[in-house]
């Protein structure tokens, strides 16, 4: 199964940028995730859909050994980069380069909303170990604040793709996407709060490594990024600021194999 269209070239093109501009994840959420899926010295772990590694290397203190599978090859030349010492595959949530049951955790940030979810979730638990766990995180946009929520929008309506909608707002899907396919446990989810300080052109970046805008014709990428800029420019709560705190809800899903 091939990676969607708009996720390999926005992704492949930005991968730098990528790494610059989006966010880690919170302590407290990696330590919740850390705890839940049991990634301890000894434990087998593979992140996937690893990125550049933005929540990989915040897995490797917890000392288990790590695998790293990145199907596009801009955001895995970077990941390897950054961690030299973690093993990297080319690889899809689909088709896993692992024998079966071989996994003691897997962790998904920022990326099952790309995968096949009944695809992936088989193939998951032909990977996983019976008992093994499966972690999904994302850092969502808090649109409790409207200048984000005003971005959100302008960003949704840029083209976004419907994988990028079902990331990016409710994720209730999730929980039913476990529950429908069976072979998991229920779904335990929680949330945590995440803040990324940025100048107003870091913002202006962070935007730009949005897949359907990084992968859109160059016209319609400046077009959107004057858009953004507008509101940093004009909204009450932006524009007399030179760092603005980008707020995140961090999205949490952890369930077993059975």
């Amino acid at each position: 199964m091939a990676v969607h269209d708009v996720a390999a070239r926005g992704f492949g093109d930005r991968a730098e940028q990528y790494e610059q501009a989006r966010p880690s994840y919170a302590a407290d959420a990696v330590a919740w995730l850390v705890e839940q899926l049991r990634i301890a010295p000894g434990a087998t772990v593979c992140d996937l859909g690893a990125g550049t590694g933005k929540l990989t290397r915040l897995l490797v203190p917890a000392g288990a050994s790590l695998l790293a599978v990145e199907p596009v090859e801009g955001m895995r030349s970077v990941l390897h980069r950054e961690l030299p010492s973690v093993a990297v595959a080319a690889a899809v949530a689909e088709a896993l380069p692992v024998a079966d049951g071989t996994l003691d955790a897997v962790t998904v940030a920022q990326a099952f909303h790309w995968f096949d979810p009944a695809a992936s979730l088989t193939e998951l638990h032909r990977a996983l170990r019976p008992g093994g766990r499966l972690g999904l995180v994302w850092n969502a946009w808090d649109d409790s604040k409207p200048w984000i929520d005003r971005i959100h929008k302008v960003v949704a309506d840029a083209g976004a793709t419907d994988n990028w909608k079902r990331g990016h707002w409710s994720r209730d899907w999730v929980v039913e996407a476990i529950d429908t396919h069976g072979g998991y446990s229920p779904v335990t989810r929680a949330q945590f709060t995440n803040s990324q300080p940025l100048t107003r052109d870091g913002m202006v970046e962070r935007v730009a490594t949005t897949s359907h805008i990084a992968s859109a014709p160059a016209e319609s990428q400046q077009r959107t990024l004057a858009a953004v800029r507008e509101i940093l420019d004009t909204d009450p709560d932006t524009r007399d600021l030179d760092t603005l705190e980008f707020g995140y809800v961090v999205d949490a899903f952890v369930c077993e194999r059975g």
